[in-house]
């Protein structure tokens, strides 16, 4: 038998449902996602580490999970919202069903839920901490739970999920062979660069510039990863120092993000974020629209980039905000959004060969 469920936010609004997953309570900043297909590529992409993730489309878990689809060792999301939880599964590589998967990660799942009305609560009011219950049943205690929980604004949860040893990615006799900076990185990335012939070694993102460059990589990749770039500053200083030795550089979200620090921009939080995957960004250097999954809280401002040594290569076309930047001087570039994917549409799968040209330019 399902429990009753309240969803509180610090702001005091509150909202009803049902478990449908897992008991007890989740604390993590309220954030919703409008992909229509990939709930459990969201779940376990790490940049959602501290995030309660609200799905807006209406019917989730119909075509359960399956062990080819997951995006790291572990779900991150701290919660789920959603409308209905499918009571069927049906698909071919369906291994457990989605009420299955969050119990046995401990992942409070709540649905019965007017999804439009959070995501619009959101919209308005902004993404902001949230507490959901099936256990304490008084709406104002929740409420002051969620003002007393902790902000994503000024913590290192990257380090939270980078991985603790470095390994290598498997790929046999692999024509180039980088260095990955793990920020929460995801494994399609990976699968990605393996598929073009890169072998990866993953560094934890505490790994200093000397063990990287030590390895003599051609090529350093930084990933996505979750939480308030502005925390780690001893990453900015090893990616600024792998940067400055001219190694063939490529950014992802975070790793975007990060890139500009390192080079004297700033960042700061966006409203309620961008995660979905139908966002569309300008390609300037181009012209060309493409159609990309994000997810990411924080973003550039383009307008802190040092014209001299830095170009904005894309913008996103809802806002206007920083989508890709590049070195003028240096082989170095980088993306807001997920050219990987996963879910989400492949119009951007063309930045892992520009980084693969990018390579074989400086070793030529």
């Amino acid at each position: 038998m399902t429990k009753n469920a309240i969803i509180a936010l610090e702001d005091g609004t509150t909202f009803r449902g049902r478990a449908f997953a897992g008991d007890g309570e989740a604390y993590g900043e309220l954030v919703f996602n409008t992909s229509m297909t990939g709930y459990q590529e969201i779940l376990t992409d790490p940049s959602y580490h501290g995030q309660i993730v609200t799905l807006t489309y209406p019917l989730i878990g119909n075509y359960g999970i399956n062990d080819e689809d997951i995006e790291s060792w572990k779900p991150h999301a701290a919660g789920l919202i959603i409308t209905e939880a499918s009571r069927i599964r049906s698909n071919w590589r369906s291994t457990k069903s989605l009420e299955e998967y969050l119990v046995e990660n401990k992942i409070l799942g709540v649905h019965e839920v007017d999804t439009r009305a959070v995501t619009l609560h959101i919209r308005s009011k902004g993404a902001m901490k949230c507490v959901m219950s099936t256990t304490d049943t008084d709406p104002d205690s929740l409420v002051e739970k969620a003002r007393q929980s902790p902000s994503l604004i000024g913590r290192d949860l990257t380090s939270e999920v980078s991985t603790p040893e470095a390994y290598d990615w498997p790929n046999e006799n692999p024509a180039y062979r980088i260095a990955v900076l793990d920020c929460g990185v995801k494994r399609n990335q990976l699968r990605m660069m393996a598929e073009r012939g890169i072998g990866a070694t993953v560094f934890s993102n505490k790994q200093s510039a000397g063990d990287i460059l030590a390895t003599k990589p051609d090529g350093f990749f930084i990933s996505n990863g979750p939480g308030d770039p502005d925390t780690v500053p001893q990453v900015i200083a090893t990616i600024r120092e792998l940067v400055d030795h001219g190694v063939p550089t490529f950014g992802i979200c975070f790793g975007h993000q990060l890139l500009a620090l390192a080079h004297g921009g700033k960042t700061y939080k966006l409203k309620f974020g961008h995660r979905g995957a139908n966002q569309p960004v300008k390609n300037l250097r181009t012209g060309l629209i493409e159609i990309t999954s994000q997810n990411h809280g924080f973003c550039v401002d383009k307008d802190s980039l040092d014209p001299d040594a830095l170009e904005t290569t894309h913008v996103n076309l809802n806002d206007g905000t920083s989508e890709g930047l590049r070195h003028k001087k240096r082989p170095m570039f980088s993306v807001q959004y997920h050219p990987e994917a996963a879910p989400g549409p492949h119009d951007a799968a063309y930045l892992f060969d520009d980084f693969i040209r990018m390579m074989g330019a400086q070793g030529a």
